[in-house]
């Protein structure tokens, strides 16, 4: 297998500084799982910092031969960048891509679990490892943890996560298993199964894409799983922090632009009545606590999904699958379930 590793890297000068030379000595040469030949990719999305000197003078010509650098002219999101990236000549040649977050910390044979399952299972599409807490080490991360799901009202919450709470990693969540989503922060997937899919869809720029990516392989027929023998460290917020108002903005457009885009009309319409009102109330609990900035963003999330529904959002051609099976979907409302305290992954789906 040829196994290209893409780090899409944005003003992040001093996450590559820390992390790529693990990636490279974890990924390539002697790191690399048996049989695989794996090249590391930095694609920087016009950064303004010190990162394309640094990459230049310490992996450009007469450097790394380990290391490809590309270099784009302007700033084209998670989306845009990866895209682009993806599609790019050097890549063309690439059995699997694997996306990593620039502030992601690499373990020794983390790529062999998530190979050794592409080679197993040939109807995986998309894999993730485990991904762990680079702060507090002992806990999942944020943003993965051991494998993403949805709801039936499409909030995502995660094998080790749902919503702000995140568990201790004691091994409860260490066998391989289908997913719904596998996380965007080390996202690996196979290159025809990325090209089949179109990759992402550029206009969520960033936040839910990866969602919205792996419904569509479900709809393809292709499995999602996660490898949690395979362990990351993950910083989280390096582009973008969690207490950015633009972050929640994102997220709640891109949320519902997901929705719309895989559901029928139909089902859709019943969905929106919902969220409508229980978006509204967190905007609400944001107003009350004093954070303004966070319940307009929720308000402006609904009103720019509505414009850009009303231009053309592209929606997925709907042919009766749009709910994938229990296993990978929670059939009730993780929301309610978490109000009245089911707060761990087990006490709702099983293991």
């Amino acid at each position: 297998m040829r196994l290209a590793v893409v780090i899409l890297n944005w003003n992040g000068e001093a996450f590559l500084r820390r992390f790529l030379p693990g990636v490279i000595a974890c990924s390539t040469g002697t790191g690399a799982p048996e049989g695989c030949q794996v090249t590391v990719v930095v694609a920087d999305n016009a950064s303004t910092d010190n990162s394309l000197r640094w990459l230049s003078d310490t992996y450009g010509e007469g450097g790394d031969s380990r290391v490809r650098l590309l270099a784009f002219d302007e700033n084209y999101g998670f989306t845009g960048g990866y895209n682009r990236a993806l599609a790019h000549e050097a890549l063309a040649s690439f059995d699997a891509y694997l996306l990593l977050n620039s502030d992601v910390e690499v373990t020794p044979g983390w790529l062999e679990p998530l190979v050794a399952l592409f080679e197993a299972e040939p109807t995986v599409g998309a894999a993730m490892p485990k991904l762990r807490s680079y702060d507090r080490q002992a806990y999942f991360e944020y943003a993965g943890a051991a494998g993403g799901f949805i709801d039936r009202l499409g909030y995502p919450f995660c094998r080790g996560r749902i919503f702000g709470t995140v568990e201790r990693d004691e091994g409860q969540y260490d066998t391989v298993r289908d997913i719904f989503w596998a996380t965007g922060a080390a996202l690996l997937i196979r290159a025809e199964v990325w090209r089949q899919a179109g990759g992402f869809e550029e206009t969520f720029f960033a936040h839910m894409e990866e969602i919205d990516l792996c419904w569509r392989l479900h709809r393809m027929g292709w499995r999602v799983a996660v490898a949690p023998q395979s362990v990351v460290y993950h910083v989280g917020g390096g582009a973008l922090p969690a207490s950015s108002p633009r972050k929640i903005y994102l997220n709640f457009r891109n949320n519902l632009a997901m929705l719309y885009r895989n559901l029928s009309l139909g089902h859709f319409a019943v969905l929106y009545f919902i969220r409508f009102w229980l978006d509204g109330g967190q905007a609400a609990a944001y107003l009350c606590t004093g954070r303004r900035a966070f319940a307009g963003a929720v308000v402006r999330g609904h009103r720019d999904f509505w414009c850009r529904m009303r231009s053309g959002l592209r929606r997925e051609r709907w042919n009766g699958f749009a709910l994938p099976s229990p296993r990978v979907m929670y059939r009730g409302s993780v929301a309610l379930r978490y109000l009245f305290g089911w707060r761990r992954f087990g006490k709702m789906m099983r293991k």
